[in-house]
């Protein structure tokens, strides 16, 4: 893996399509920034990619880590339901220390009061920073999105009334043992 703060100064100068890029735009991109360093480096020992979407506009839009809202973070601020989700139950399974988040694209497609779904530019523009975090860890989609663009195992994204889905693909991934290995 290359360094965090290169590949985090990198991705601050991407731009991928007509994303908003919060590590590069609004008055926290820098806290952003440092925080996406400081969770890539504690996370760096991860056997388990997780990959979904794209940030959300509750989520990592305003926090920089993905599937992670301010309010987990730091107590206030805004809380994004999909965040809450994955973070329960990586918790419940004892997977948190274990596992690296991130999404197809990593920048935000949409508003700072909504989302959209990213175009296939913009996933593609985003897929070379997946395959960088994903060298030597087991790769798991959350969400179609991200199972349509790197073919690996799928659980269902917790969003729109997923959670007991999502939980479940995990877990019965775990129990097989049958995640994949490899790059996305």
């Amino acid at each position: 893996m290359v360094a965090p703060a290169a590949f985090v100064e990198e991705l601050a100068a991407a731009r991928i399509g007509e994303t908003f890029n919060q590590y590069a735009e609004g008055d926290k991109a820098q806290i952003r920034c440092e925080r996406l360093v400081a969770y890539l480096e504690r996370q760096a020992g991860a056997a388990l990619l997780l990959v979904g979407e794209a940030p959300g506009y509750r989520g990592a839009r305003v926090s920089g880590i993905p599937f992670t809202s301010e309010r987990q973070l730091t107590g206030s601020g805004p809380a994004e339901a999909t965040a809450t989700v994955v973070q329960r139950v990586l918790a419940e399974l004892d997977l948190e220390e274990n596992v690296l988040l991130w999404n197809a694209v990593p920048t935000h497609p949409g508003t700072a009061t909504s989302n959209r779904q990213p175009t296939r530019v913009e996933v593609a523009a985003g897929a070379r920073f997946a395959r960088v975090l994903a060298r030597g860890r087991r790769v798991v989609a959350v969400g179609r999105v991200a199972h349509e663009t790197y073919g690996v195992a799928y659980v269902r994204h917790p969003s729109h009334g997923g959670a007991r889905e999502f939980r479940a693909g995990l877990v019965e991934l775990l129990d097989r043992g049958d995640l994949v290995s490899g790059s996305a």
